[in-house]
């Protein structure tokens, strides 16, 4: 299939690419219904890129049976108002199980994330991807890069066999090495999404990018849309005035190496009465006395 057939995939990966949060109920089940607010909310601001089962959705806490269902409520909540990227990982039977059922449901992408294992040679993660991208091939493939010992070079030799990978989530937080890596992979062959959002997008997109993912995007769609617009025009000022607005946010979701990551989103969101902020481990809910300040951050961009 040529890269022509990807062309909606690949257009819908060079945006905002939401990652939503997965919302609990009291009992600690995922609240469906709030859960389709939630997507709701992101629809009607304005976001058409959604990731079920990213990182900020709790992917790696949700069992097998709640990562379908969160498929399921995003792709039936979406209907044609979105492209849905879902997220797949885990050893290679479940990610393929996990890509298989995102197809049947109508699903157009799946992010492979980054194999969970001590050792990952650069040869298997071209195997790991390879047996995922070849299940679906009617699927584009975006690999979640958080690996700053993969090259390019590999990258390159997975698309020559697998061109239904078409896009990149790239997630190493060194923009020189991410210039590098784009250029020795192939810089138009692939659509660039810095895969570290916000904070990060600006210089990723003076070094190619096209898209950036948010978790952010949850509490407020027109802030990220708001960067994007700004990267988009080369406008490179205005896009780090948003920088500013979101940099004190950011900054706490990325202390103590990204502990708080899902939790300060959850808590954005609480604060906003949409949704609970309950989080499960090991991530955990934000001290009493960090509360405030969140709270005070999302009132602010809400206005």
């Amino acid at each position: 299939m040529s890269s022509v057939a990807f062309e909606t995939q690949r257009a819908a990966l060079a945006d905002v690419v939401a990652i939503p949060v997965t919302p609990f109920a009291e009992d600690g089940t995922v609240d469906r219904d709030t859960h389709r607010s939630l997507l709701r909310r992101l629809l009607d601001g304005g976001i058409t890129t959604l990731t079920p089962n990213g990182n900020t959705g709790e992917f790696y806490a949700l069992t097998p049976d709640e990562r379908r269902l969160v498929t399921e409520l995003t792709v039936e909540e979406a209907g044609d108002r979105a492209v849905i990227l879902v997220g797949v990982g885990h050893d290679v039977p479940t990610a393929v199980a996990s890509a298989r059922h995102a197809r049947e449901l109508g699903a157009r992408m799946v992010m492979v994330h980054q194999p969970v294992h001590p050792y990952v040679s650069q040869s298997g993660w071209v195997d790991y991807h390879r047996a995922i991208a070849e299940a679906v091939p009617e699927l584009g493939v975006v690999p979640y890069i958080r690996n700053a010992q993969l090259t390019g070079a590999r990258l390159a030799e997975l698309a020559d066999v697998c061109p239904n990978v078409i896009g990149v989530k790239y997630a190493v937080p060194d923009a020189a090495r991410f210039a590098a890596f784009a250029r020795d992979a192939g810089l138009d062959r692939f659509v660039w999404v810095a895969g570290l959002a916000e904070p990060y997008a600006p210089s990723y997109f003076s070094a190619g990018a096209t898209g950036f993912t948010s978790g952010l995007v949850n509490v407020a769609p027109s802030v990220s849309l708001n960067m994007i617009e700004a990267l988009r025009a080369g406008d490179y000022p205005a896009a780090m005035k948003v920088w500013e607005q979101i940099r004190r946010f950011e900054e706490l979701r990325a202390a103590n190496g990204s502990a708080n990551n899902v939790t300060v989103v959850k808590e954005a969101l609480a604060s906003l009465g949409l949704c609970r902020r309950d989080v499960r481990p090991p991530s955990r809910p934000l001290p009493e006395q960090e509360r405030a300040e969140v709270a005070a951050i999302a009132a602010g961009w809400s206005i």
